[in-house]
């Protein structure tokens, strides 16, 4: 077992930042719903009962898997296994995308129904809230194809991992947003 001394926190500090400042955004996005949804209960549930909650399991699962492949990419570059680093954010990549194309199917069929952001105040929540993650979604996986084409060149290795850790830390923020976000719109009543 290698004796790697860490800093706190991973990644480059630029990074924590930002994720305070987005985080800071949905905890407000997140009151405002909650204040919205005290105020109107029975509207807020009878719409929310429309919601696909199959597929919005699905996307948890693909995310959390997701966070999963991208904390096995940091334990194999703390190996300086390259080969196997850049095989999980690969999979990352890949679970985020299935996330995007659930999301969309889910999107294809309100917006099928006429359904818009002035349909009524719990769409316009539903809508804003889970378009701004899914933009947050893409934004992540486009880091994390970033950070395993660099690995893939040799630009990390167990002593210089900031990069790999800064892509990690913003996705596993992407991954907090969501376990947040599914049962506060999908689940609780």
């Amino acid at each position: 077992m290698t004796n790697i001394k860490r800093k706190a926190p991973p990644g480059d500090f630029a990074i924590w930042i930002f994720i305070f400042a987005e985080l800071s955004v949905f905890a407000i996005f997140f009151l405002a719903y909650a204040f919205a949804r005290y105020n109107n209960v029975e509207m807020f549930n009878e719409y929310q009962a429309t919601l696909d909650k199959t597929a919005g399991m699905i996307n948890t699962i693909a995310l959390l898997t997701s966070s999963l492949f991208v904390a096995m990419a940091v334990h194999f570059m703390q190996k300086n296994e390259i080969k196997k680093t850049t095989f999980y954010l690969y999979l990352s990549i890949v679970m985020g995308f299935i996330f995007l194309v659930v999301k969309s199917y889910e999107y294809s069929h309100i917006f099928g129904e006429g359904i818009s952001l002035s349909t009524n105040l719990f769409y316009m929540f539903y809508i804003s809230l889970t378009f701004f993650h899914f933009m947050h979604v893409l934004l992540g996986m486009i880091i994390l194809l970033a950070v395993a084409v660099k690995n893939q060149q040799g630009a990390y290795s167990s002593s210089n991992m900031a990069g790999l850790e800064t892509g990690a830390s913003y996705w596993h923020m992407v991954d907090l947003v969501w376990v947040i976000l599914f049962p506060l719109v999908y689940i609780i009543k």
